[in-house]
């Protein structure tokens, strides 16, 4: 399979979104009329579209590109960042902090070329632009008027065969670079090749059907142009701003840390957060000694790439300094409230690439307790849970994303397994949250990965309440950014009951519940290992990084106090685990020219699914069981991995 077709495995869902499909034309069949009108092959169409937007709508919705419709077209005019972006957490304190920076080629926010025009497509289908921001089927016609004239303008004939359209497509992606542009368009003829199915934001079912007989081109040997610092797979687009290493007039030093990674500390993580400001403000920040740090920025607008940091050093991006030095840490330009504005196909797509060149290149597995959210990192002390991030947030598309990777989530195990991974249907899953305008007022319906946790097996039951973020015991909320009462897709737990359409699961030492219903379903089996307490104990400290034993220290390195989070470990509950570590400890006390001394202790430790977030336990506290699902199928499933 080549690279571009890994990343093409579709999003497969299930019924329709609540309210049903907008009025109107049926999106397929609106598909099916612009192809015919405009002589484009409909599965060139239809693949451009699922590129362009994952064929969904929001009509007079524009992107932060200013792209609207199915086809995203862009009108410039409408490219522009929110006037007042939403409140709220940021991961940055002060990003318009620091110097101005000298940004990446095309940082503007907008393509070099634009071919997607919108007020260009107005006018060849003889409409006015504002109809084509709002009107599903004028968008469409407008994006295949576009691409018959962009494949006259090439000399090439309105061909029924879509192997025919190939240049098109790759001049339709808007870059200026050959390459990018290449694999934008393979990525097109993969899915073309392969088919997809996905139940749009408007509720409605579209079936792109499989053409076995289509196939990408053979894949550039060239390689994009780029700055010799720069560590990216071959078709991305990507570029390089340093981050600073420097002393800092306050007598200590930003905002990295110089490492020798994997000689001197093995690389586990790879922790995946949004921006919550744009990325010319984010390229300030990176660029000031006194804020934090991260490896890598991905625009919103057309996924372009830029790198601050070497993989090899260690940046300052998790609030947690053990994850830090384990993890790789990439920015997605957004803000969690405005999901459909800012989280695009195109930065999905450069994402999931740059993490599937990176897994491979440093061996990190692609499974969720080692493609972390920046909402799974753990607090390194109970002092600092409340304080600890919640991006890239419950609108973030983990199911899709592990598609891109070429790892889909499925099902492991039977149903009635004794281990389950949370997986809701992510279009037409749509808890209600609060928040994202003004606090206490609803959100706007949304496709979610996260699932909501009771106390008992009933909607109207208390929410599970944390602890640990809450430590005043304030009950958890619905707000969009109260991470207390609910888990995320692609997180295994062990099952703790069943009664109905529910399930519970063991989660911060708790019986949570959720609905799982066999119509609609929002976990399936798993298989694998899990750790419970020993005999004889009846609870097992858990913590937010694994350290070292005091005698590991040497000497003139202070040993770090243990902190057990606020969580209680009892005896008979089970947490699924995906690894086994060491600890480890890096002595940042003062500015080197070479690498900091990495501490490495003896004693072993589990990572364990606690809830929400990861934590850690000592292996000398708990025994290893294997799962006993019934009508398992985990012969299927890759094994924990060991390290």
């Amino acid at each position: 399979m080549t690279a571009s077709a890994a990343l093409l495995i579709p999003l497969l869902t299930g019924t329709p979104a609540c309210g049903g499909p907008a009025p109107g034309p049926k999106l397929q069949n609106v598909f099916t009329d612009a192809a015919d009108e405009y002589h484009v092959p409909r599965s060139v169409l239809m693949g451009v579209s699922y590129l362009q937007s994952r064929w969904d709508s929001r009509p007079g919705t524009p992107s932060v590109a200013g792209g609207y419709g199915p086809m995203h077209l862009v009108d410039t005019r409408q490219a522009k960042a929110p006037a007042n972006p939403p409140s709220g957490r940021a991961d940055s304190p002060a990003i318009a902090a620091g110097p101005s920076a000298a940004p990446p080629k095309g940082s503007s926010g907008s393509p070099a070329e634009q071919p997607a025009d919108l007020r260009r497509a107005a006018l060849l289908i003889g409409a006015p632009a504002g109809r084509l921001r709002t009107d599903t089927a004028a968008n469409v016609r407008g994006g295949a008027a576009l691409l018959a004239a962009t494949q006259r303008q090439l000399g090439k004939p309105l061909s029924a065969d879509p192997k025919d359209w190939w240049d098109a497509v790759a001049r339709f992606s808007g870059t200026d670079d050959t390459v990018s542009a290449a694999a934008y368009a393979n990525d097109v003829f993969s899915l073309i090749r392969r088919g997809a199915h996905r139940t749009t934001d408007a509720g409605e079912q579209i079936t792109l059907p499989a053409s076995p007989r289509v196939r990408p081109r053979a894949a550039d040997e060239r390689k994009a142009h780029r700055p010799k610092e720069v560590e990216c797979p071959p078709e991305l687009d990507c570029d390089w701003l340093s981050a600073p290493y420097v002393r800092t007039d306050d007598g200590s030093y930003g905002n990295h840390d110089v490492a020798d990674r994997p000689r001197d500390q093995r690389i586990d993580y790879i922790v995946l957060h949004d921006t919550e400001a744009t990325l010319r403000s984010m390229l300030q920040t990176v660029q000031n000694p006194k804020e934090p740090s991260w490896h890598y920025s991905i625009r919103s607008s057309d996924g372009q790439v830029t790198q601050h940091i070497r993989t090899k050093d260690m940046a300052w991006h998790s609030g947690n300094q053990m994850v830090n030095a384990r993890s790789i840490g990439i920015e997605h330009e957004g803000f969690l409230k405005q999901p459909g504005s800012w989280y695009t196909e195109q930065m999905y797509r450069a994402s999931a690439r740059l993490v599937r060149y990176l897994a491979k290149k440093y061996d990190i597995p692609l499974d969720r307790q080692h493609i972390l959210g920046h909402d799974n990192v753990p607090g390194p002390t109970a002092s600092s849970v409340p304080g600890m991030h919640d991006d890239p947030g419950p609108f973030w598309d983990w199911r899709h994303y592990f598609d891109l990777l070429g790892v889909p989530l499925r099902a492991t195990a039977g149903a009635d397994s004794d281990m389950v991974t949370v997986l809701p249907d992510y279009a037409t899953h749509r808890p209600e949250f609060t928040g994202c305008t003004e606090a206490g007022t609803p959100c706007a319906p949304h496709g979610s990965s996260a699932v909501r946790l009771h106390t008992a097996p009933d909607e109207s039951a208390p929410l599970i309440q944390d602890p640990g973020r809450r430590p005043g015991g304030e009950a958890s909320t619905v707000d969009v950014d109260d991470l207390g009462s609910r888990v995320s897709a692609g997180q295994t737990f062990a099952v703790a009951g069943y009664e109905g359409d529910w399930t519970a699961i063991w989660y911060q030492g708790q019986r949570a519940w959720f609905e799982n219903s066999k119509n609609h379903p929002t976990a399936v089996g798993a298989s694998g290992r899990m750790v419970t307490p020993k005999a004889g104990l009846t609870e097992v400290p858990v913590y937010g990084r694994a350290l070292p034993e005091k005698d590991s220290y040497p000497d003139g390195v202070p040993a770090q106090p243990e902190s057990p989070l606020p969580y209680h470990f009892l005896a008979g509950q089970r947490y699924a685990t995906e690894a086994r570590l060491v600890g480890s400890h890096i002595d940042r006390s003062q500015f080197r020219d070479t690498p900091s001394p990495v501490v490495t202790g003896r004693e072993e430790w589990y990572e364990i699914q606690l809830g929400q977030r990861i934590a850690f336990v000592r292996a000398s506290d708990v025994d290893v069981v294997e799962s006993q699902g019934s009508g398992s199928t985990a012969g299927n499933a890759a094994p924990p991995h060991e390290r």
